[in-house]
């Protein structure tokens, strides 16, 4: 029982690039919308955006990362998010 328990520990703090974006406004939003429904995700990238507040030659990407577990969830709503702003854009 307690394997099992540890297990599903070790799962939960596998990470997942979920998507990447350009600048830390966006990151934000992404965030946000995740933990409205209830997925968590960090950040990773290559500059402090404080500190160099640009965005060239994918120096300003920025990785979202999820919980392993979470991923599909996240991706899809994600995905159907961006369907529907795209159909309303049409």
């Amino acid at each position: 029982m307690e394997e099992d328990k540890s297990r599903k520990k070790e799962k939960d703090l596998k990470l997942k690039e979920l998507c990447k974006v350009w600048g830390p406004a966006e990151a934000e939003v992404i965030k946000s919308f995740l933990e409205s429904h209830g997925i968590s995700s960090i950040f990773q990238g290559l500059v402090v955006q404080s500190v160099h507040p640009f965005s060239t030659d994918g120096l300003g990407e920025i990785r979202i990362l999820v919980s392993e577990k979470d991923f599909v969830t996240a991706k899809k709503i994600l995905e159907d998010r961006f369907s529907l702003e795209k159909a309303e854009e049409d």
